[in-house]
């Protein structure tokens, strides 16, 4: 049994980690810098009522934190550390390398918070990917539109989630009267937790093509292509993911294993899980950007279906030093299938009534929103209502048996 350090939850409330240590038979310490975020949802304090300790830092000063953490350690010595949101990313590096824990070594902590330092990395190592500059200021965006031309994709350089992205693709775009470049700095934006944005803007050539998110664990610098990530995006403008299927490794994913591979030697990846976004075009996959975490959106767990095994728990492993018993013998595998569902119109929760019938192949199916909560058409991914997992021989079955799911929700919603 193994005492494990998690710092924060993805979005809030995604409680997988914790129901995998507890799976496991784990116990854990759970840090963050706001207790009541977690303490007030009815489907997450029930977990931390069960952590061997809490520990709050208002503000997340990294020597309160340390001093708080080593305390924690005297009584009960922790065994790994776990972390999978990226704004904390940093702390999570130091407090590892303090306790001697397996996780991302700091020099490729620090360079993965910065989007713009990673194209420079992989320019340097000769890795394809698109043309890119960075703009701290409204005169440097501007700069940035006339070298690199238009379509053009400005997003923040230490951003994640799809948060607070642009695309300019015509010379309309441009028009002072509607473009957004005057008004993006500064930016102002909150990633939550007491974490601000730093206005450092990664401007870079708009691809076209597949968008597709390929997952890894590493142990000690060796990695593991788990598989790939198929996503479908909302018609534009929305930058909200609609869902996504996952395909467990399979010999037709040799160039983007050895893409992606190429990409985490280039930035000293060594330990953990990630997430890489890429583009396939017609030139070959090109780098969107690289998450050094368990990928989020619950896409984790469709891993675990696809695959037939506990992803979260293959995760504590990783981070404990141990290669995940059976890992590489996996043959028989389905593809897995998330659709998420939104608003059409903008207005209020009030009622959901999920279909009536039932399918082995239908995994998982929650709803993040519920009656009296305010809805609106998704232009990120904080406006989703809720999401549906399913399994299928192929990724066509999976999908229909998804979508005729969502079609047959009754949600009525009364327009603002």
């Amino acid at each position: 049994m193994a005492h494990l350090l998690i710092i924060d939850l993805p979005g809030g409330n995604d409680t997988d980690i914790l129901k995998a240590a507890k799976n496991r038979g784990d116990t854990f310490t759970f840090l963050t810098s706001d207790l009541n975020l977690y303490q007030s949802q009815d489907t997450v304090k029930p977990y931390l009522d069960m952590a061997f300790e809490l520990i709050e830092v208002k503000g997340f000063d990294f020597e309160v934190v340390l001093a708080k953490v080593l305390n924690t350690h005297q009584k009960n010595s922790f065994h790994a550390l776990l972390c999978l949101i990226e704004i904390r990313l940093l702390e999570a590096s130091k407090l590892a390398t303090v306790l001697g824990l397996h996780y991302l070594n700091l020099n490729s902590a620090v360079l993965l918070r910065d989007k713009y330092n990673v194209r420079r990395r992989l320019d340097e190592s000769g890795i394809a990917q698109p043309d890119f500059a960075l703009a701290t200021t409204t005169e440097e965006i501007k700069s940035a539109v006339k070298d690199l031309g238009l379509p053009l994709l400005i997003k923040p350089s230490d951003g994640y989630g799809s948060q607070n992205v642009v695309v300019l693709r015509t010379q309309l775009d441009l028009d002072p009267l509607i473009s957004p470049i005057e008004i993006m700095l500064p930016s102002r934006a909150d990633y939550g937790l007491g974490v601000m944005a730093n206005d450092r803007l990664l401007a870079e050539r708009y691809m076209t093509g597949r968008l597709v998110g390929v997952d890894t664990l590493t142990v000690n610098g060796v990695h593991k292509f788990l598989g790939v990530n198929e996503k479908k995006m909302f018609a534009p403008p929305s930058f909200a993911i609609q869902g996504g299927s996952f395909t467990p490794r399979n010999e037709s994913h040799l160039e983007l294993e050895k893409y992606a591979f190429a990409i985490l030697d280039a930035v000293g990846f060594d330990s953990g899980a990630t997430h890489i976004e890429m583009m396939l075009t017609a030139d070959g996959p090109r780098l969107i950007e690289i998450n050094p975490r368990l990928v989020g959106a619950k896409i984790g767990r469709l891993i675990g279906f696809a695959m037939g095994r506990a992803i979260h728990e293959d995760l504590i492993e990783i981070h404990l030093g141990i290669w995940p018993l059976g890992l590489d013998e996996i043959k028989s595998q389905s593809v897995a299938t998330t659709r998420w569902f939104t608003s059409p119109v903008e207005g209020v929760i009030k009622s959901i009534t999920p279909p009536k019938w039932s399918d082995d192949n239908i995994k998982c199916v929650e709803f993040l929103k519920g009656v009296g909560d305010k809805v609106r058409p998704a232009f990120d991914n904080a406006e989703r209502i809720g999401y549906v997992m399913a399994c299928g021989v192929d990724e066509v079955k999976a999908e229909e048996l998804a979508n005729r799911y969502i079609e047959e929700i009754d949600i009525f919603i009364e327009r603002a």
